[in-house]
This record gives C-alpha cells, structure tokens and sequence, in this order.
C-alpha cells in the first residue's frame, strides 16, 4: 500500500471513531437538535461520510451490495438469501447504492464517496455478461450457484442479459453517471458503457419495443399494430420462450427511456434519442383498439397480448398501462413531437372507467370484457379476488388524476427537456435532524422489522434487527439533496 493510501485509510478511520465517540458522549439526536444551518450541514457532510465508510467496510463484496443484512452482518438477502460471494444488480441492490455515493459526492465533493462508487462500478463491470448486459445477481465465486457467463472470462452458464425490473437499466444509468463524472478518462468503465449500450439498441425490435432480455441480436420482426386474439387466449398460443417476447413488464418502457436519454444527453449520439422515438411509436402501435384503449403486459410478435408467467395472462394491465402513459409523456418531451401524446386522452378515459371500488386499479382486466381479472392460489383464473397468491400484486394504485395532470401541461405546452439528472429536492432542516438521530454510533441505520411489506420477501421475524441497502441510500441521497439545496451561493 502506497503512504498516500495508508494515510486516507488512517483518515477514515479517525473520521469513524471520532464519530463514535462523539456519539456515545452526546449521542445523535443531541447533537442535530437546534443546530444552527451552518452546523446541521456540517454535521450532515460528517454523517454522510461515517455511514460511507460504514457500509462499504460492513455491507460491501468486491464493492457490490445485496438487500438486506442482519444486523450483525451474519445473513444477506436479495431475492432469497444471498452467499457470502453475491452482489445483487436488482434495484435496490449494488446500482442503487452507488448512484446514492455520486449523489454523495456531488454534494460534498468527498473522493470517500467517489472511491466507494467506483468500487461499485468496479463490481458491476466484473458481472457485465457476455452479451452486454447484465443479469440479476454477480456471483465473484467462479463455482458459485449464481454464475453466469461474464465478459471478463471468470464466468459460465447464462449468458442472459435481462431488462426486468430495472436491472441492466439501473446498472447502466448508474455506470453513465459516473463516467460522466470522471470526464471520462476511465477507459474500463467507458468501454463497458458503450458495449451495453450497443447491446441494447441491438435488442429493440422493428416495431421499438424491447424483449424482457436477450442472449444476441434479437429477430427482426414486422412492425404491426396490436390486436385482440382471434383465438381461445386462455388455453391456446402460449409461448414457451416468453421472456423473447416485447413486453411492459414491471414498468420496462420507462426505465429504458430513462437509460437511453441519460446516454443521449451523456454522449451526445443521436442514435439514442432515436432509439426513445422508436419506443415510443411502439407504444402508439401497442395500444389496444377500442373498447379497451390500453396496454398489455407483453405481446406475441403479431402484436396480440400474450402469456407470461402461469399467473400473468393476456389481458389489459393497469400498472403498465400507467406507465405506457407515462413513457409517452416522456418520450414527447425529450422530442417535442405531439404524436406521442395523441394515445393519451383515450387510455386516460378508460382507466378511470375501469377503476375498483376502492379507487384502485385491477393488474389485469380480461380482454374485450373489462372484468378484473385475478388468480387462485392454485393459479387458476377467476374473477374472484379473494384467494389471490400473495408473492404478486394483483391490484395496483391509481395514478390517474396525477397522469392526467401532467398531459394537461404537456398539451398546454412549451415543452420541456425531459431532465435526465435526479433533481434536487427540498429538504427541511426537520428532515436532517431525524436522519441524523436515527445513525448509530457505527455508522448505520438499522431497522426494526414490524411485519412490512419488503422487496424480496424475506422471511424475517417480528422485532429482527437489519439494515436495507434501499433505506442507506435514500438516506444519503436525502442528505445530499440539503447540502445542495442550502449550499452558499459563490460570491
């Protein structure tokens, strides 16, 4: 180790303890209660860089993250348990984490926070698949259960690159942050980026949807617009293969438009900004015709809804519709042509139509009938919600009045550059001060489980201790989002 190093790794841990000992003399709430501003952001900024140093010394492998931990570190999970050896890609895994440490870093201009999300980086690279992409888990032991065939050689198996929930999007819009922060000089991280990137415009069909994730080149099939089955829908074109299919699964348009216009904006090349044009003349063609003017969940290649998993049928969605909606809205501000929202009024009009009794929205409404549309727990279908499966949700909450709001702006105009940079939000100085008191003198928040609903389900007993990778980085970025927002301005 070079001095230099010695002598930074020596710092922080001067910068922990004295965090420590500063906590066991007046303990944190003491310390944020009536800070004058000044103080409250000195005493953020030192925080920050405790619960940094923290979790990248306890919770990190390799500089990847899982979900959640045990208090003492004992236990990992991310969807299921996690070995000792995994990092998990999933939001609100390793990306989340290390979007939270340049956010961090933008704020106080500590390298601790820099440092932690290269590190980040540094574990995504190694788990970028062959394919260009990136799968839901990075196992770092080559005869792990959760390898896959990784593009630095170390890998086997899978070489599946998957745009479900988030995961090559987030990896992706996290690594092209961060390149933009090191003004591009890290050639590794570079060349990644735009290898990921050149995968996924090879993975968007003619028509400009996108499969849920891809091993190559995907087929190039014609560009139709949708339709109802002509056929028996619950027993008949089941595709094997579903995954090969275009599909709005788990809100996939809006998180690629995202990714590709923070590339558009990063690397000033057109073919992504084209490539959000063509996403969103897919979801022109994939609306439904009348008497249901939505979205599908996904869409066989002649454009007809289509099966997924045994308990995801063809029918009219509520959750993807609402987000169809709102990819348009952002398609159309990113391109400023007023196509894009012509789909809008009509989707709008039926949802709120087909609006519960309770105000929500059912999951899946049968094609051409407009029943709520539900599964048994034996995974038959029903139009009974009262023996659902619980791992799923089969109703999910409007946001209509919200969507509609925003396509009133949109239809007003001018139109506005769609941001491709988080905002910086207000923060109340209230806010900080409860922040501040829940951070122990370790450096961590930890968490008390009471029966909450929590990402990848893990089976934790009431009162258990844990610390959750999604409650560190909302934390940090909440913090992070003060120090912006009450930074002095220069003279």
């Amino acid at each position: 180790m070079t001095n230099a190093r010695m002598t930074g790794r020596l710092c922080d841990l001067v910068m922990v303890l004295t965090l420590a000992w500063a906590a066991c003399l007046c303990g944190p709430a003491a310390r944020a209660a009536d800070a004058p501003a000044g103080d409250l952001r000195t005493q953020a900024a030192a925080a920050m860089r405790g619960a940094t140093a923290f979790y990248t010394a306890r919770a990190a492998v390799r500089g990847g993250y899982v979900y959640y931990y045990s208090a003492d570190f004992a236990q990992r999970w991310g969807e299921g348990k996690a070995t000792a050896s995994q990092a998990w890609v999933q939001p609100p895994g390793t990306p989340t984490v290390g979007l939270a440490f340049l956010r961090a870093y933008e704020a106080t201009g500590d390298r601790l926070h820099l440092d932690a999300a290269r590190a980040t980086a540094e574990a995504l690279l190694y788990g970028q698949l062959e394919s260009g992409g990136w799968t839901y888990v990075v196992d770092f032991d080559p005869a792990g259960p959760r390898v896959a065939r990784y593009r630095n050689g170390r890998g086997r198996g899978r070489n599946y690159s998957t745009l479900d929930d988030d995961v090559t999007q987030a990896a992706l819009r996290f690594l092209i942050r961060l390149d933009r922060a090191l003004d591009f000089a890290d050639k590794p991280l570079h060349e990644g980026v735009r290898i990921a990137l050149d995968a996924l415009l090879a993975a968007q069909f003619p028509s400009g949807g996108f499969p849920q994730g891809w091993a190559g080149p995907v087929a190039r099939h014609p560009a139709v617009k949708a339709s109802f089955p002509d056929y028996d829908w619950r027993t008949e074109n089941r595709v094997k293969d579903y995954w090969d299919l275009p599909t709005l699964n788990d809100d996939l348009t809006s998180h690629v438009a995202r990714t590709l216009a923070d590339a558009a904006t990063t690397y000033r090349d057109d073919r992504y900004r084209a490539a959000v044009a063509r996403l969103g003349d897919f979801l022109i063609l994939a609306q439904l015709p009348d008497p249901q003017p939505a979205w599908a969940q996904q869409y066989d290649h002649g454009m007809r809804p289509a099966w997924a998993r045994k308990f995801e049928p063809p029918a009219v969605t509520g959750r993807e519709s609402q987000d169809a909606i709102e990819t348009l809205l952002f398609v159309h501000r990113l391109t400023g042509d007023a196509k894009y929202l012509k789909p809008i009024p009509a989707a709008l009009d039926y949802l709120r139509r087909s609006a519960l009794p309770d105000g929500r929205l059912a999951r899946f409404y049968e094609l051409r009938t407009n029943k709520p549309l539900y599964m048994t727990r034996d995974y038959r279908l029903t139009h009974v919600d009262t023996d659902v499966p619980t791992h799923y949700a089969f109703k999910v909450a409007s946001r209509v009045d919200a969507l509609a709001k925003a396509y009133a702006a949109a239809a007003r105009g001018p139109v506005t550059t769609a941001p491709t940079t988080p905002a910086t939000r207000s923060v109340s100085a209230d806010r900080v001060r409860t922040i501040l008191a829940a951070l122990d003198a370790d450096g961590a928040w930890v968490s008390t489980y009471a029966g909450e609903s929590l990402t990848g389900q893990p089976k934790f007993e009431p009162g258990a201790r844990y610390i959750a990778s999604d409650v560190f980085a909302r934390n940090l970025e909440t913090l992070s989002d003060y120090l912006l927002a009450t930074r002095p301005a220069r003279p």
